[in-house]
């Protein structure tokens, strides 16, 4: 079978994917610190502890596995942290990220896909957000992702090293058969925190700002089902292994929900309220970022199934609900 290494493949994201690959023909093996990934996530093929800080761990992993292609999750992902502790930011998602390309490249050029995000864009001002828009990001961690789709834009054009970036919007929702999901150790995204708070596991759950210029003053985000996303990673591959050659894509639905609709759909699915404060503006929120997916679904063929916002709460929900996943955080953090 064709082996795909995937860096990060113990997280939310990550372990997603790797189970669609497998389901998808390829064999994978997950590089990961375990720092915020769980070896319980590893299900489908096997696990490398390692740290893509560390160069020569990197360069030990590619040469073992000798991988098709490469899929590289591994970051920091708190915007709020990010402002406070850029240097973490910076260290992980740049430096680790730059020992995860060289090592590609110094392996023969293996593709690589790139996890990057729609925080490269900043606050554009557009109704959507299509590729060809200026890239101003707001934050630390959009700055990190946009410095690793500049080094790979880079070692594209001087060593015809072949990649994908894929800038996603709001990943969510769960593994429909429960292998795995959402378990991050400072659970901070809207839709995990609205249903811990309607099932009483929390009562700190902040909605934050409702003077925004949408229809109901919250602010709107474009939704997409991780199960979508790990398909989207799965078709980049192929594009990669096909010949295509590198590229920029977003993976989004192309259409927004505010935090008052995910508050009251998740109100909807456990037939109880979802208890809640108004609180003040983050600074750096924009007030709507909705994608453009025309050139994805025009250039891989890629067209969304499961992003649907009843089947994405519908799944968030149905694992949330499992008493393990507090218990698996829990053990988690004592491991740390």
């Amino acid at each position: 079978m064709s082996k795909v290494i995937v860096f990060g493949g113990a997280g939310y994201i990550g372990s997603h994917t790797c189970k669609e690959l497998k389901a998808s023909g390829f064999d994978t093996v997950t590089f990961d610190s375990l720092s915020e990934g769980y070896a319980d996530f590893v299900k489908w093929g096997d696990l490398i502890v390692g740290d893509v800080r560390n160069a020569s761990e990197v360069m030990t992993a590619i040469e073992q596995v000798r991988p098709v292609a490469a899929i590289h999750f591994a970051a920091h992902a708190y915007v709020g942290e990010s402002v406070r502790d850029p240097a973490k930011y910076y260290e992980n998602n740049v430096s680790g990220s730059l020992n995860v390309v060289q090592a590609v490249q110094q392996a023969g050029n293996v593709p690589l896909v790139f996890s990057s995000s729609c925080a490269v864009y900043g606050d554009p001002g557009t109704a959507t957000i299509d590729e060809d828009l200026p890239k101003a990001p707001i934050n630390p961690y959009g700055r990190s992702k946009l410095m690793v789709e500049q080094i790979l834009q880079d070692f594209s054009s001087a060593y015809d090293l072949r990649s994908v970036c894929l800038r996603y919007f709001n990943a969510s929702g769960d593994d429909a058969d429960g292998d795995t999901g959402e378990a991050h150790r400072d659970e901070t995204h809207l839709i995990p925190r609205a249903i811990l708070s309607a099932l009483g596991k929390i009562d700190d759950f902040f909605v934050f700002g409702d003077d925004y210029d949408t229809p109901d003053g919250t602010a709107v985000r474009d939704y997409i089902h991780v199960t979508d996303l790990a398909r989207a990673h799965v078709a980049a591959c192929r594009y990669l292994l096909d010949g295509g050659q590198t590229d920029q894509f977003n993976v989004g639905v192309g259409h927004g929900y505010s935090v008052l609709d995910i508050v009251n759909a998740v109100s909807n699915a456990l037939a109880t309220e979802v208890p809640h404060q108004i609180k003040p503006r983050r600074a750096g929120d924009p007030p709507k970022l909705v994608a453009d997916p025309a050139k994805i679904r025009r250039r891989l063929g890629f067209e969304t199934r499961h992003s649907d916002l009843k089947n994405i709460i519908e799944t968030a929900v149905a694992w949330h609900q499992k008493d393990w996943v507090a218990s698996m955080a829990s053990n988690h953090q004592r491991a740390k």
